[in-house]
């Protein structure tokens, strides 16, 4: 006698497993950079988790039913996500990823509207009060989160590359210290870690070593890894999860809610450019593969060209 098996909801719904095994699949075979590769899994799954939210499971159990339902639900997704202020980018790319687990899960080849990318120009940075700001709300966070924020904006990390960090590859004494970043095509560099930033980790390693004393079963699914949260290692999730989670600590007249790693990234680079550094320097702190990705810090803005207009006739 054979066990009856039951989907968890409605037929619509019963495939989404086998279908996310089938986009593995491909994944694995496909010529992707790795770190694309490991994006388009992570919002494949995101996905899949949101559909099965109580809140969505009904509204849209047709899903994987036909082509109708499918874009309905991505439709519905895109909304979602730029409601709760992903970037254009980051949407759009998760909607690549969801075209690709209905192609090649379900067999359907489905229309999305993209996101809308604002036109080139100097990347969004932080002001000096808001980085403050930041940086405050986070110290008040605790030795972690104060360590990560002090790290992203001390070294223009990228949320993946800080995720991966080990103690190993923060080397840091009294006077130096740096980071080694392992970059998009497993490409290595070394940044400097200013003060302000180093005294942060240092008082995250010494804290890093009694919680794991105290806590000898963390420390086996630990390991190596620098960040680590309650369940083990901080995956790119829990890294940014600390940046929104200090941005909404921050006070609302700021404006830091829903500030995400890459910001802190910008924030970064625009400093280097305002302090004298070259296009060369800051391509290579950043780990930009060309010149022309690391030039848009080099585009005036607004508030820039305002300030120029009322120094140069200030009379």
């Amino acid at each position: 006698m054979s066990a009856t098996i039951l989907p968890l909801r409605g037929p619509a719904h019963a495939d989404t497993a086998a279908a996310l095994a089938r986009l593995e699949a491909h994944l694995d075979r496909c010529a992707l950079a790795a770190n694309t590769v490991t994006a388009y899994r992570r919002q494949a799954r995101a996905y899949l988790a949101w559909l099965a939210e109580p809140a969505h499971a009904a509204e849209q159990a047709d899903a994987f039913l036909d082509h109708i339902g499918a874009e309905a639900a991505v439709a519905a997704w895109r909304r979602s996500l730029l409601e709760h202020g992903a970037s254009p980018a980051t949407v759009n790319q998760a909607l690549a990823a969801v075209k690709l687990l209905y192609e090649h899960g379900a067999s359907m080849r489905i229309k999305t509207k993209t996101a809308r990318v604002p036109p080139p120009g100097a990347p969004k940075a932080l002001s000096r009060t808001q980085e403050n700001a930041l940086r405050r709300a986070a110290d008040r966070r605790g030795t972690r989160d104060a360590a990560i924020i002090a790290l992203l904006l001390g070294t223009g990390a990228r949320a993946e590359e800080c995720a991966r960090l080990k103690v190993h590859d923060v080397p840091i004494t009294e006077r130096t210290g740096v980071a080694r970043l392992l970059g998009k095509g497993d490409q290595v560099r070394t940044v400097p870690i200013a003060a302000p930033a180093r005294e942060r980790v240092s008082a995250w390693l010494l804290k890093r070593t009694e919680l794991l004393a105290a806590k000898p079963h963390l420390a086996e699914r630990a390991g190596d890894a620098l960040w680590i949260g309650k369940r083990g290692p901080l995956t790119v999730d829990g890294i940014t999860d600390v940046v929104l989670a200090a941005g909404q600590a921050a006070p609302k007249d700021t404006g830091l809610a829903g500030t995400r790693p890459h910001e802190l990234r910008h924030t970064y680079a625009t400093r280097l450019r305002h302090d004298g550094a070259d296009l060369e320097q800051i391509r290579k702190l950043l780990g930009h593969d060309s010149l022309d990705t690391t030039r848009r810090y080099f585009l005036a803005s607004d508030e820039e060209i305002a300030a120029l207009v009322d120094r140069a006739l200030d009379y």
